[in-house]
């Protein structure tokens, strides 16, 4: 406890000289300003990273009335409001910024990736033709891919998704939206190999599985893929193939699929029964 109580006081004698010494030294003020800034700096990158979205949220909103005119405080309050999945309320706030003489081509990227999110397509495609050509970055493919695929221009499509992927350090992400375009021009061999690229970059994408396991099934390939998942990813697969069983005609195929699908699940797993309840009900009538 002495030398306990002995290094809180020394450590308040130091913080006490040094109080007096930056009275003396104003460039000690400097030093420290220069260091908040630092360390601002470091918070804004947690917040717009690891921080609860929606605290994110808060926090910009209170640092944009403090100070209004900071362009980096309104980039951050759009770009978290998109993170919280409140892109309607993104998108004015991006339109501020893009309007600043300071705004940056990847601000109306990121512009146009909250209209996309709104299903402003026409809005999102104006944006984007505003960047020049030299500015090349993985988003500004994939969203470029993404408005091909809305105009049913395949081939511009696959390239725009090509240039993407080579692109990104995590291509998981656009080979999925990739495969998904595949499969909506009934590629399903194609939507099937990118799916499983795309698992193989990032095997906890549940998305990509239930989008392979679609693929499989629009052709009447009912079986689960060789792709490692857990029990309720089992069960919640199965399912998925079920439904599509059933949209086909197949109901006995289905109805087995749901009981393996309830018998696998480590819980109750009252979506699949409900569904198999809804089949021996309409098998009975």
């Amino acid at each position: 406890m002495r030398l306990f109580s002995f290094g809180v006081v020394c450590v308040a004698g130091a913080l006490t000289l040094s109080g007096c010494s930056a009275l003396k030294n104003p460039g000690v003020d400097r030093k420290l300003d220069a260091v908040n800034v630092i360390d601002a700096t470091n918070l804004n990158d947690i917040m717009l990273t690891v921080a609860d979205p929606n605290e994110a949220v808060s926090y910009f909103q209170r640092a944009v009335q403090e100070k209004p005119d900071r362009l980096d405080f309104q980039r951050n309050l759009a770009k978290s409001l998109v993170r919280a999945k409140r892109a309607s309320e993104a998108v004015p706030v991006f339109a501020r910024v893009v309007k600043n003489p300071k705004a940056t081509d990847e601000d109306r990227v990121d512009y146009a990736d909250a209209l996309i999110r709104t299903n402003d397509w026409k809005g999102a495609e104006a944006e984007l033709n505003k960047v020049p050509p030299t500015f090349e970055t993985y988003k500004r493919y994939r969203l470029a891919a993404m408005i091909a695929d809305s105009h049913k221009q395949w081939k511009k499509a696959d390239s725009f998704y090509e240039t993407a992927a080579g692109l990104a350090t995590r291509p998981a992400g656009v080979l999925n939206n990739w495969g998904y375009s595949k499969m909506r021009r009934g590629d399903y061999k194609a939507a099937e190999k990118l799916f499983l690229q795309a698992i193989t970059y990032n095997n906890d994408m549940f998305t990509a599985k239930n989008n392979l396991v679609l693929a499989r099934a629009a052709h009447g390939v009912y079986t689960l893929p060789a792709v490692q998942m857990t029990q309720t990813e089992k069960a919640m697969l199965l399912h998925t193939i079920a439904l599509s069983a059933i949209k086909r005609g197949d109901i006995e195929v289905a109805r087995g699929l749901l009981q393996e699908a309830i018998d696998t699940h480590p819980s109750y797993f009252g979506a699949a029964v409900r569904t198999l309840a809804a089949l021996n009900q309409n098998a009975k009538s």
